[in-house]
């Protein structure tokens, strides 16, 4: 089982300590420590490698906000406080889960779900690295790196802050946006037809009013801003 670092900053020391003892239940965590003020919890993030947050946001000095701020290279935020009115701002700040205090076990279990499924999909896509060659990519895939030709690809998909790069035999995960991705030189000669889709000219069968079709019979939405994209 993968184990991801974690730390905990509460300034309520009864909060702080419930978070503790609930998330020791769970063997993916290893908690590094918890601290009352997110100062001295600053000190140790910057040192050592933390996988996940886990923050009040009303504190002194720095609050959690500020907090997450200054550490958005850590992959996975968890907000555990009594101000649901800060939910929509932070979001804006990569956060994975927003739970409203008073924490019940049951929620966090939802949270740790997450959590799991997250850093999965991160795993398996930290995955796109740079290209070593005109016409193909290597992708990690599981703990191998997987010669991908170009022209094998027949669309990108995104989800959320990933993609699907689609072959006729496999999907790959790619850690990255669907814009940022077209930019690279590699990805030039896609053509973007949805918000949520990327496809090769050459496998493009029909284009109907709506939609259009691959080979094999595949179906993608056309999107009205993008219809300009294929004349």
């Amino acid at each position: 089982m993968k184990k991801y670092n974690c730390i905990i900053v509460d300034d309520d020391e009864v909060a702080r300590l419930k978070v503790v003892s609930i998330a020791r239940k769970f063997p993916v965590f290893n908690i590094i420590g918890h601290y009352s003020s997110a100062t001295t919890a600053f000190t140790v993030a910057e040192k050592e490698k933390i996988d996940v947050l886990f923050l009040d946001i009303d504190m002194p000095s720095m609050n959690g906000l500020m907090f997450r701020k200054k550490l958005a290279n850590i992959p996975v935020c968890v907000f555990i406080t009594s101000h649901p009115e800060h939910a929509a701002e932070t979001y804006e700040l990569e956060t994975l889960d927003f739970i409203v205090k008073p924490l019940r076990e049951e929620r966090f279990t939802q949270t740790v779900s997450r959590i799991e499924e997250f850093m999965e999909i991160k795993h398996k896509a930290d995955l796109y690295e740079a290209s070593f060659g005109d016409d193909y990519i290597y992708i990690k895939d599981g703990y191998e790196k997987v010669k991908v030709k170009l022209y094998e690809i027949w669309f990108i998909e995104a989800l959320k802050d990933y993609c699907l790069l689609v072959t006729a035999h496999k999907r790959y995960c790619v850690f990255s946006g669907i814009g940022n991705l077209l930019k690279e030189s590699h990805f030039s000669h896609f053509i973007r037809v949805h918000r949520s889709y990327a496809v090769q000219k050459q496998f493009i069968e029909k284009i109907n009013t709506n939609d259009i079709t691959l080979i094999n019979q595949i179906k993608l939405p056309l999107g009205n801003s993008f219809k300009e994209n294929l004349k």
